[in-house]
């Protein structure tokens, strides 16, 4: 029997799919050397990759909460914008010959399969990229807390956590405020919880603690680091 290959959840903001240049809520260039950088790092290492994107580029569900709609509804439409953007990511994908699958936690049979747990296994053996959409399909909850659930689901080894904002992993403080904060090659769950460094959302570091699923924190925005991120390279911030 062959060794499993390495199974990786790779969280990426919708914020990145944007461009910083224009009002575009999604860059194809951007997408396009996203997607690149995807495609290269599965040839050369070999893995199983499954990625969830946030919608955050196209709507956030706390703005229009925060403006008064109903959160339910907001968030609903947040993980509608998750779909575009997984659609946006499947496309750049299979352009670079990686065949790739959009599951969605909301129903939209003519552009998404339904998320079914052991289907997105079954796609990740097959060697398909998994792309999930639609967080888990219930407001309340951020995309952070649905990849942490998604890749417990499909016994991931490692969740890797790509930011976009220039902070290349987990610091003592905001490295933006504080000109002394200091990056951890490797920090605790207990650590992030009682210092609240604000890796992911609260409810995603307890889920990944209470589950032994390692956080992988990593600057997605720099050329090569999803490949160094997904091959285990000490890259940003490991939490375990």
């Amino acid at each position: 029997m062959s060794p499993a290959k390495r199974r990786i959840v790779l969280k990426m903001s919708g914020e990145a799919l944007a461009s910083s240049a224009s009002d575009e809520t999604i860059d194809a260039s951007m997408v396009e050397r996203i997607a690149l950088e995807m495609a290269r790092a599965r040839e050369e290492l070999d893995l199983e990759l499954a990625v969830m994107v946030g919608g955050g580029n196209i709507w956030r569900g706390t703005t229009g909460a925060g403006a008064g709609m109903d959160r339910a509804t907001s968030d609903t439409m947040g993980m509608l914008a998750t779909v575009i953007n997984a659609l946006a990511l499947q496309d750049a994908l299979e352009h670079h010959d990686q065949p790739t699958r959009v599951l969605s936690a909301v129903q939209m049979a003519e552009v998404a399969e339904p998320y079914i747990r052991r289907r997105a296994i079954r796609h990740l053996e097959k060697g398909r990229v998994v792309v999930f959409a639609a967080g888990m399909g219930n407001p309340y909850f951020t995309t952070d807390t649905s990849a942490a659930l998604r890749a417990a689901e499909i016994e991931a080894d490692l969740l890797c956590k790509g930011t976009h904002g220039g902070v290349d992993g987990v610091y003592t403080a905001d490295p933006r405020k504080d000109p002394n904060a200091t990056r951890y090659h490797e920090v605790s769950f207990m650590e992030v919880v009682s210092r609240d460094l604000r890796v992911m959302d609260l409810t995603a570091i307890t889920f990944c603690k209470d589950n032994g699923l390692p956080i992988r924190v990593f600057d997605l925005m720099g050329p090569g680091n999803i490949r160094r991120a997904l091959g285990g390279e000490p890259i940003g911030t490991l939490v375990r």
